[in-house]
C-alpha cells in the first residue's frame, strides 16, 4: 500500500514539477530533470526512508511496477528509434556529425579507461557513447521553441538523427557480439515488416502497434530491444511504409509526461544512495564526469561545423554547437538501459545524468531561451517526441 502511494506521490510531483515550469518557460524534460536530480533524492533522504522505512530496493520491488515500468521504457525507447525512419542523409549533417560524435566518444574511452575504476570493455564502450549522444527530440522542440531558421533546423536535427543511429546500434551490435545467439530473436523480430507486407498488410497502425508490442516482449524478456527496434524501423524504411504513433501526437505526448518518462526517471534514481554514489567518486572523477563530455561534444560540434557551410547568413557556430550538446530524454533512456544492466555503477549513473542537466540547460544560459509561446508540441515532426 505504501508503496503504491509512494508511486502515485512521485507521478503527482512530476506533473507537479511540469506545470510549474511551463509558466517560467521550461520544457516538460527539463523540469522532469530538475526533479529527479534534486527533488527526489531529498525526498527519500528526508521523508521516505526515515518516516516511511522504505528503501530504493523495496519501491522497485512490486511485480507490477517492474511491468508498468516495462511497458514505459518500451513506449519512450521506440519513440526515440522511431526517428530512424525519418533519417534523410545530408552531406552537410554527415560533416557536423563525424567529429560530433568521433570527438566526445574518443574522449570517453580515455575517460573510462584512465579515470574510472576497471571494467569491462563494453561498460567503456557505453561511457563513450554517452559523452557523444544528443537527444533528437528535446532538440527539435528547443529549436521550434525559439523560432530557429526551418532549414537551419532541418540540418541540426538530422544531424542529431545520425549521432545517435551511431550510438544505439554501436551498443546493439557490441552488446550481441557477447550472446550470438541471442540475436537470433530480435532479427526474427525485426523482419515482421516483410511479413505484413507479403500479407499486403499496409494500415500503419498494425506496423506501430506491433512494433511497439515486440519492444515491451523484447524488454520483459531481457532480449536485445535495440537490435529489434532499429531493424524493424529499417525495413520499414525499405518498404517505404510510413510509421504512423498508435496514438494523436498530442495523447502520446501526455502519455509519455504523464506517465512514462517519470516513471522511468523515478525508477533509476530511487535506487541510488546519492550521498553515497557521490562520495564514491573522488573530486577529480566527478569533475571530470561533469566537464569533460560538455567540453568535448561542444568542441566537436564545431568542428563540424566549421567542416560545414553555414545553414543560413550569420549562422552561430557556437550557439549551434550548443544547441547539438543538449542531451535530454535519449541520454535518460540510455543510462536507465545501462543502470538496469549493471554495465555502470550508481555513482556514474547520477553523475551523468547530472551532466546531462547542466549540457541541456546550456543554451538557455547562453541566452537561447527566449520562448514562443505557442503549440509547438503538437507539431509533428521526424522529432516530435519528447
Amino acid at each position: 500500500m505504501m508503496i503504491a502511494l509512494f508511486w502515485l506521490l512521485a507521478l503527482l510531483m512530476f506533473a507537479l514539477a511540469t506545470r510549474l515550469g511551463r509558466y517560467v518557460g521550461l520544457i516538460p524534460i527539463v523540469s522532469q530533470l530538475l526533479l529527479a536530480t534534486f527533488g527526489l533524492p531529498l525526498l527519500m533522504v528526508f521523508w521516505i526512508e526515515p518516516h516511511w522505512q522504505l528503501s530504493g530496493a523495496q519501491l522497485v520491488e512490486p511485480v507490477w511496477l517492474k511491468t508498468l515500468y516495462g511497458l514505459g521504457f518500451a513506449l519512450v525507447l521506440g519513440h526515440i528509434l522511431s526517428d530512424v525512419i525519418e533519417l534523410d542523409m545530408d552531406r552537410q549533417s554527415l560533416k557536423i556529425a563525424v567529429p560530433s560524435f568521433c570527438v566526445p566518444f574518443c574522449c570517453g574511452l580515455a575517460c573510462a579507461f584512465w579515470l574510472l575504476p576497471e571494467q569491462a570493455w563494453l561498460s567503456s564502450l557505453a561511457v563513450g557513447l554517452v559523452f557523444a549522444i544528443t537527444a533528437i527530440p528535446v532538440l527539435f522542440l528547443y529549436l521550434h521553441h525559439i523560432d530557429y531558421p526551418p532549414a537551419a533546423t532541418r540540418r541540426l536535427v538530422q544531424t542529431a538523427i545520425l549521432i545517435d543511429l551511431t550510438c544505439w546500434s554501436l551498443f546493439a551490435i557490441a552488446q550481441g557480439s557477447l550472446h550470438l545467439s541471442s540475436l537470433l530473436l530480435p532479427l526474427l523480430g525485426a523482419c515482421v515488416p516483410l511479413l505484413f507486407r507479403a500479407l499486403r498488410l499496409r494500415q500503419p497502425w498494425v506496423y506501430s502497434l506491433t512494433f511497439f508490442a515486440l519492444l515491451v516482449v523484447a524488454e520483459h524478456y531481457k532480449l536485445n530491444a535495440l537490435i529489434l527496434g532499429i531493424g524493424y524501423l529499417f525495413c520499414m524504411a525499405w518498404l517505404k511504409q510510413p510509421f504512423v504513433l498508435p496514438l494523436s501526437p498530442e495523447r502520446f505526448k501526455r502519455l509519455q509526461n504523464t506517465l512514462a518518462i517519470p516513471l522511468i526517471l523515478t525508477f533509476g534514481i530511487v535506487q541510488i544512495n546519492v550521498h553515497s554514489a557521490v562520495s564514491s567518486l573522488s573530486w577529480l572523477q566527478l569533475g571530470a564526469l561533469l566537464a569533460l563530455p560538455i567540453a568535448s561534444k561542444v568542441f566537436g560540434n564545431w568542428l563540424g561545423l566549421r567542416w560545414a557551410t553555414p545553414s543560413f547568413t550569420g549562422a552561430s557556430r557556437w550557439r549551434e554547437s550548443l544547441l547539438l550538446n543538449i542531451r535530454g530524454l535519449s541520454e535518460i533512456v540510455f543510462l536507465n538501459l545501462l543502470l538496469q544492466q549493471q554495465l555502470i555503477s550508481p555513482a556514474l549513473y547520477f553523475a551523468l545524468m547530472l551532466m546531462g542537466l547542466i549540457a541541456t540547460l546550456m543554451p538557455a544560459f547562453a541566452g537561447m531561451n527566449r520562448m514562443i509561446v505557442k503549440p509547438a508540441e503538437q507539431a509533428r515532426s521526424p522529432c516530435a517526441n519528447s
